[in-house]
């Protein structure tokens, strides 16, 4: 059984739902019979490579509203992600991840692909690095079990793995994903969101009784990083 995962490091639906599959899965029978792939999916393919704006700045210019409601929003996704042990700073900086989703595919190839993504998570969400710095994005990918030098002469060469993340966008397209985190058990079935343990668990049971194909589920029109969705532009 193959889960594909369609997610951006920017997207704190993204970081809280992969803990809660994990959970999901822990709790599946047969877990050792799943495959987790990890996917590309770039929520504001436009943002600064570099970029140094504070995300409570990005946010209250974006959606038009104040510091304070800004930080209104941020705050219910941080007690949603500390509802899963995870940590979450909104200090944090917003910025281009295509670099980033580059090095997932790098990191798929050598065998670290999930300890990556979990460390560029981390650093993210519960530790606010400057993943645009390259030494800083470097030493991260160092201590996810990359090679150092190899790590650098991607990040050097822009178009290294740059078609693999397209292609997981174009993928997404096809599969109806208007949003992540985006699920998608053997072709058959599509999760939206964030959403709780017990949901991933009861989808991979289901996935694996039933014989029938069946096309994936579109993922939500929810507007923003909300209900458990983000959507592109929404970036966080």
């Amino acid at each position: 059984m193959r889960v594909e995962i369609w997610a951006d490091i920017a997207c704190p639906w993204c970081y809280i739902g992969k803990a809660r599959f994990e959970k999901g899965l822990a709790a599946f029978a047969h877990r050792g019979e799943v495959e987790v792939v990890h996917r590309s999916f770039e929520l504001d393919p436009q943002a600064p490579v570099g970029g140094d704006v504070p995300v409570l700045e990005m946010l209250a210019s974006k959606y038009g509203v104040s510091r304070e409601q800004a930080e209104a929003m941020e705050a219910r996704v941080a007690e949603a992600a500390r509802g899963e042990g995870l940590g979450y700073r909104s200090d944090r900086i917003h910025g281009n991840t295509f670099d980033l989703h580059r090095l997932l595919h790098l990191a798929k190839e050598r065998g670290v692909q999930d300890a990556l993504l979990g460390a560029l998570y981390r650093a993210n969400f519960a530790e606010a690095r400057p993943l645009g710095d390259a030494d800083v994005l470097t030493a991260v990918a160092v201590a996810a079990g990359l090679d150092a030098d190899e790590v650098r002469r991607v990040l050097a060469d822009g178009d290294a793995y740059a078609e693999a993340v397209r292609a997981d966008e174009r993928e997404a397209a096809e599969l109806g994903a208007q949003g992540v985190p985006f699920f998608v058990i053997d072709r058959r079935y599509g999760i939206s969101g964030g959403q709780p343990a017990e949901v991933f668990r009861q989808a991979l049971e289901r996935a694996r009784e039933e014989q029938a194909g069946r096309a994936p589920v579109a993922a939500g029109d929810a507007d923003g990083c909300g209900d458990g969705v983000c959507v592109p532009g929404a970036g966080g």
